[in-house]
Formats: C-alpha cells, structure tokens, sequence
C-alpha cells in the first residue's frame, strides 16, 4: 500500500487548518456521545472523567480537544497538559474504526501514536476493542440506514 496515495490533500489541510477547533470538537463528542458513549463500561467512563483528551488527525492538520464529564464526552478547549493524545491519519483512523487495521501494528509502525499516560492510553485501546462492532453498528447507526432509505426511494 503507498501511504501517500491515502493522505488528506495539502489543499484540503490548509483549509481544515485554519478552521476554528472547538466548533469541530463539539461535532466529534456529538458522535462519541451517539455512538460510542452506550457501549462503554461505567468503570471506564468513571477512570476517564475529567481527563483532557485529544484526537489530532495529523495530515488533515486537526484535532479535538475532548473531556469526559458526568460519564459524557464534552468539547473542551485544553489549555494546558493533556492527559492523552492519539494521533494518526485520517486513512489510518478509518482502518480503526472499520477494524481492518490492528492498532498495534499501527503503533509499531509509528503510523499510531500516543503521547501521555500510558495506562490510560491502554484503556482507551481495550474498551475500544471490547465493543462488538456488529452491535455497535446495527443498533446505534439504524437511523442513518433508514434515513438513506427514504432518500432513496426519493429519487
């Protein structure tokens, strides 16, 4: 696979740059919130609570600053240290979500990286994994499938 072929265009990441973060943070925990959020451990949200969180997504020149408050991912505009920061390309955080690429093996070629506290890194990593990713996906996201339904017969 070249990996340059998979990378957001400079064009695109100049514009995505200069956009203001928090705006895109809000809409990223809007998602955690929806889809993540019902199948995580409440051991899990209490160990993540107030713990200021990153996402950069290094070749779209992004990221989103998160907080885990009252077992809810919030927006949060970090002014100091961060508690954990993961970071990866886009394409590359695609192949997580989509679970066609293992997470240590994007760890150990460096495509993956995670910077903080390690212990809580290797939380994030197995509740992640924890989650049965048919069920995460047929119950959660139905909506958007019958959604895309309608507009369908739509046209």
């Amino acid at each position: 696979m070249n990996q340059a072929a998979y990378q957001v265009p400079s064009l695109l990441r100049g514009v995505l740059s200069k956009l203001p973060a928090y705006p895109g943070s809000m809409l990223f925990t809007g998602g955690l919130n929806f889809a993540l959020k019902p199948h995580l451990p409440d051991d899990t949200l209490r160990q993540l609570e107030g713990r200021a969180l990153r996402i950069e997504v290094r070749d779209a020149g992004i990221a989103f600053d998160f907080v885990c408050k009252e077992g809810t991912f919030r927006a949060a505009r970090h002014e100091g240290d961060v508690a954990l920061t993961i970071g990866a390309s886009a394409y590359d955080f695609v192949q997580l979500a989509r679970r066609t690429q293992d997470p240590d093996t994007l760890f150990f070629s460096r495509r993956l990286t995670m910077e903080g506290d390690t212990e809580l890194g290797l939380l994030v990593k197995n509740s992640l994994d924890a989650i049965d990713l048919s069920t995460l996906l047929s119950a959660r996201l139905a909506p958007l499938a019958a959604f895309r339904r309608m507009r369908a017969r739509q046209h």
